[in-house]
């Protein structure tokens, strides 16, 4: 049913159109209608033009027809009516009608018939017929909306389907980057491996030769410089192997160290200005002096020349000891400085050849202590790494002279 014919809303009249030719019978008709629930406006029309007019201008809940009127008649009523809107009750009201057209209009499909001898049936035939139509008109709303939903539904699922396909897609694309990454590592993982293995062996020829021509030759500082630069690479060498093979910087060994020597002999080996005074703390001589190595060779290699790197350390408050490596090169950008330290980043910004960084943060950190990067003032990095102090009872866990840890 379309929306113009369904039941009135609330305080609105039941629109009624009644063909009828007589006035008696039309108010007959009308008088019948008064103990209906809802207000009733009845509009009397005669003739075909004024009922073929009235079903578009008074757009009827319902019609009521006499059968049989001058040059027209209530079953070509209906189908006019039938056409514009089919499923509007229609009840014919009339003097007589033999059972047999009787019948023929219900099949047709008219809603019912009512003798104008009988007319008090009219007002529950009229009820029924509204009830019948809002029951109609209520279940296609309702399979209107089931099929909006369906339609709605539909849509949704093909959306799904396509994000599904979509993600698959990404799922798969995803998978084969991490392998083509799996592959990547391993291949970097065996090239440090056979890497650091090459040169395990002419190191230690080297510092062996070293050692020898040092107590040859009694004790030279040149040769005690590039024994202890030997050591250092055969540490990173070491290093270079742990990491291959996933694990962490290991072997620290403790012992009291005078910070600021270390921190001068750095200076005094690759060129830079260091100020450092005298700084006691407890820690692996070797492994600082490789953090402050690789701090310094890559501020160098950044700067392009050791002038425009210094060190200085002192001791801050609480007593810990920082040390800071001051260039005036080209600086990190703010977007690299949370990863130079991430394993096997590169980057000339951040002067990380992929594991000095990373083997610096993993050394401080088994210190106790913390490493971070600054901006130079008027441009550059520094690098700063500040160690806890010692504390009053760490000497009784040093080796002492007797080779045995004082347990106090």
């Amino acid at each position: 049913m379309s929306g113009e014919h369904a039941l009135p809303e609330p305080g609105q009249p039941l629109r009624l159109l009644h063909l009828e030719d007589n006035e008696l019978d039309h108010e007959l008709v009308v008088m019948h209608l008064s103990d209906l629930p809802w207000p009733v406006d009845v509009l009397r029309v005669e003739d075909e033009a004024g009922f073929v007019g009235a079903l578009d201008s008074h757009a009827p809940h319902l019609v009521l027809s006499d059968f049989a009127l001058p040059g027209y008649d209530g079953l070509s009523a209906f189908r006019a009516a039938h056409a514009r809107a089919p499923f509007l009750p229609f009840i014919i009201v009339t003097g007589a009608m033999g059972e047999e057209t009787a019948v023929d209009t219900l099949r047709e499909g008219v809603t019912d018939y009512i003798l104008k001898q009988r007319l008090e049936r009219l007002g529950p035939s009229v009820r029924r017929a509204i009830a019948e139509a809002d029951a109609r008109d209520r279940r296609e709303r309702a399979e209107q909306e089931v099929r909006e939903l369906n339609l709605s539904l539909q849509a949704r699922l093909e959306e799904v389907e396509r994000l599904r396909a979509i993600a698959e897609g990404q799922r798969q694309r995803l998978e084969t980057q991490a392998k083509q990454l799996e592959e990547a590592l391993n291949l970097q993982k065996t090239f440090l491996a056979e890497t650091s293995h090459e040169l395990r062996t002419p190191l230690t020829a080297l510092l062996g030769y070293l050692r020898r021509a040092e107590r040859e030759a009694g004790g030279s500082q040149t040769l005690q410089d590039a024994q202890r630069v030997a050591e250092n690479m055969t540490r990173l060498v070491n290093d270079l192997l742990q990491l291959s093979r996933g694990e962490l910087v290991q072997g620290i060994e403790m012992h009291f160290v005078n910070l600021g020597n270390l921190v001068r002999q750095v200076g005094r080996d690759y060129g830079v200005r260091a100020e450092a005074p005298d700084l006691e703390i407890v820690g692996d001589p070797g492994r600082l002096t490789q953090v402050f190595v690789n701090l310094v060779s890559n501020a160098i290699r950044v700067c392009g020349s050791p002038d425009l790197v210094h060190m200085e350390a002192e001791q801050g408050r609480g007593g810990q000891v920082c040390v800071r490596v001051i260039d005036h090169g080209p600086g990190i950008p703010d977007a690299v400085k949370p990863r130079i330290f991430d394993k096997f980043y590169r980057g000339k910004e951040a002067g990380s050849t992929g594991l000095g960084l990373t083997i610096a943060q993993q050394v401080v950190n088994s210190h106790g202590g913390r490493i971070e990067v600054e901006d130079t003032p008027g441009g550059g990095a520094t690098f700063v790494v500040c160690l806890p102090p010692p504390e009053e009872d760490e000497d009784d866990f040093l080796p002492q002279p007797g080779g045995e840890a004082a347990l106090g």
